[in-house]
């Protein structure tokens, strides 16, 4: 593709962005940029979260995962549905009734002090290394794909993007991000539906035929039965409940976008429909990655050996100049799902739970937007930092052992909650960091000889659960009173 088109697609969708952000943002205060004034329509909030859901990750990778795990990964998405129900009817009216901001703030009131700055902390931690990870995961093949062509540096690429990022989020916060998810969840769908259609026009096949193809080929084999496989079915469904528990319900990234509602039935509502349409969409991207494989096969497409890298091979290489349009506009969607929503998380939590600028400056909002600006611009260069470090470390297995890290700290925030929440004990708050800190590590030597301890047994996603279930017994043994 030719620089002016991308550069001119790049403006064009950018500005659409810059547009949306100065609208909502007109008038905004300090409570627009953290609970959006708590007027955010439902449907919208359900709508933007689709995109935020997905991300790069589902953009890039999922396709590319049907070649090894086929449709593996649905059996997940039916979890997502009993994970959200529990969000909903537990944690939803939780955070309502507390009025809450930062969804942290509870760990205060339940347990104490140093609870709350180790919940606080754990979400910091896991969110800068996620959010970075999938920004660099989108940045990283616009750069191999298009950038390096023209002699940008990767650096470059990344401090542009956040830039861009930082401008339209700064001043309305998440009143901004509920819209601009809207414009972002639909180009990237457009984007994978338009991309099946130009498959399928290029293969000369009806949709009820690639359906067929696909329904009949062993790409779209769902069930795997083997116990001891990381694929079992059993796993991954309950895997998928407890994923959706704490990487939406215990995230502050996520809850900030529902806390925006105007009440509680209205995130309710948000809830249920993002659970409920999360399942075609999720689907719609399987069915694109057996539709990359099928093409692959039946022209003599070589698979690149990063997978990653096979739906944008084909979209620039071999569809034409309107598929690689498409492509680059869904690809620069999840560039910025992937980021503008945790750098507005990452501020609020800073803010809030770590400096108390919202106790410090009760009664000066000026000091507290200034200062809140001031934590924002610090927030986005620190996930530059840590981008630019996963592009010199340019080793993917060793960036995906720092993400799958990241994902142990959840675990201790699933312990916290669910003690809080399922016993009336209090704790010897100042010894929670150790616990905190201890179970991940446990967890990661129990991951790592698994198939020694448990005679072949592979632990998959489910070690969250055995994460969360460690810091819960941690947790009994530092109980105090009722």
């Amino acid at each position: 593709m030719n620089p002016q088109i991308i550069l001119l697609v790049f403006i064009v969708y950018t500005a659409a962005i810059f547009s949306i952000s100065w609208f909502t943002s007109r008038n905004a205060d300090n409570q627009s940029f953290f609970i959006g004034n708590k007027k955010s329509p439902w449907f919208v909030v359900a709508y933007g979260m689709i995109g935020a859901s997905l991300s790069g990750v589902t953009f890039i990778s999922v396709p590319g995962w049907v070649g090894t795990t086929h449709f593996n990964y649905f059996v997940i998405v039916f979890g997502y549905l009993v994970g959200y129900a529990v969000i909903s009817t537990v944690l939803l009216p939780l955070y309502y009734k507390l009025n809450l901001v930062s969804i942290y703030t509870y760990l205060n009131t339940r347990f104490g002090r140093y609870s709350y700055k180790t919940g606080a902390s754990f979400f910091l931690l896991s969110r800068v290394i996620g959010a970075s990870f999938r920004m660099f995961l989108v940045i990283s093949v616009l750069q191999y794909f298009v950038f390096d062509h023209y002699g940008i540096p990767f650096w470059f690429t990344v401090v542009l993007f956040m830039v861009l990022i930082q401008l339209y989020t700064m001043k309305g916060g998440i009143k901004t991000i509920v819209w601009t998810d809207t414009l972002q969840t639909t180009f990237m769908l457009l984007a994978v539906i338009i991309s099946i259609s130009l498959i399928m026009d290029k293969m000369d096949v009806s949709l009820g035929l690639m359906i067929q193809e696909v329904w009949n080929s062993d790409l779209s084999n769902v069930i795997v039965t083997d116990i001891d496989s990381t694929q079992n079915f059993v796993k991954l469904f309950f895997s998928g409940i407890f994923i959706t528990i704490v990487m939406t319900g215990l995230d502050q990234d996520m809850m900030q976008k529902n806390l925006s509602c105007k009440n509680l039935k209205d995130a309710q509502k948000n809830m249920t429909s993002l659970s409920l349409i999360l399942i075609p969409v999720n689907l719609i991207f399987l069915f694109l990655g057996a539709v990359l494989y099928i093409y692959s096969q039946k022209f003599n497409i070589q698979v690149p050996i990063i997978t990653d890298h096979l739906f944008p091979t084909i979209a620039f290489e071999h569809l034409g100049l309107v598929a690689g349009i498409i492509f680059i506009i869904g690809l620069i969607s999840a560039a910025y799902s992937s980021a503008d929503s945790a750098l507005t998380s990452l501020t609020t939590s800073v803010s809030i739970d770590i400096l108390e600028l919202d106790k410090k400056y009760a009664n000066a909002e000026n000091l507290l937007k200034r200062w809140r600006k001031r934590v924002h611009l610090v927030m986005a260069a620190i996930i530059i930092f840590v981008i630019v470090l996963f592009g010199l470390i340019d080793n993917k297995a060793i960036i995906s052992q720092i993400f799958t890290f990241a994902g142990y700290t959840y675990g201790p925030l699933l312990g916290l909650f669910a003690f809080g929440l399922f016993t009336k004990y209090k704790v010897n708050d100042k010894l929670v960091p150790v616990v905190a800190i201890v179970s991940p590590i446990v967890s990661f030597f129990i991951s790592h000889y698994s198939e020694a301890i448990f005679n072949g047994y592979q632990i998959g996603f489910e070690l969250l659960i055995i994460n969360g279930a460690l810091t819960f017994i941690g947790l009994i043994f530092l109980k105090t009173k009722k």
